[in-house]
């Protein structure tokens, strides 16, 4: 058990799937490394690994928010806290997020030292460690979402 704040790539090397704890009382931050993989459901779940800048300069990252039988939930929701060389890390703020102005694209690009067009758009991949829909496996962060959902539509989505 580890404290998701903690989880570096060197953990997420050897372990790249974390389910959170907190169903037993240790605490909403608490994570376990998940033993058997590939797992079928990524729900409470976070994935660690490489993910694709598109300057094509991959890093390390942490992926969550992936729903293995909705791509659309994971297109508005997906999360990516992502490793700078050093092991710093940077959670990007989606577009409905309250913080989008101190953590959106043009923040994570700076904190990276490179340009928002050479970020955007970021490209993942969990299909190493999960069985879904094609579509769910994989994805791309554009620095301005395709669509943007109104806070009643981000609400609807989050809660069916």
């Amino acid at each position: 058990m580890k404290d998701i704040s903690s989880l570096s790539p060197a953990d997420l090397r050897s372990q790249p799937v974390w389910r959170y704890a907190n169903s037993d009382g240790r605490g909403e931050t608490q994570v376990d490394p998940v033993k058997t993989l590939p797992v079928r459901s990524l729900s409470g779940c976070i994935v660690g690994g490489e993910i694709e800048l598109s300057c094509r300069k991959k890093v390390w990252a942490i992926i969550g928010n992936v729903d293995l039988t909705n791509p659309e939930l994971t297109t508005h929701f997906v999360t990516l806290s992502i490793f700078d060389d050093k092991g710093e890390r940077f959670h990007l703020a989606r577009y409905h997020d309250f913080d989008y102005a101190e953590r959106g694209p043009i923040q994570l690009a700076a904190f990276l030292g490179l340009r928002v067009n050479e970020v955007f758009p970021i490209r993942w991949d969990v299909s190493r460690y999960a069985q879904g829909a094609d579509t769910a496996l994989h994805g791309t962060i554009k620095e301005e979402p395709t669509v943007r959902l109104s806070r009643a539509q981000v609400i609807a989505l989050a809660v069916p």
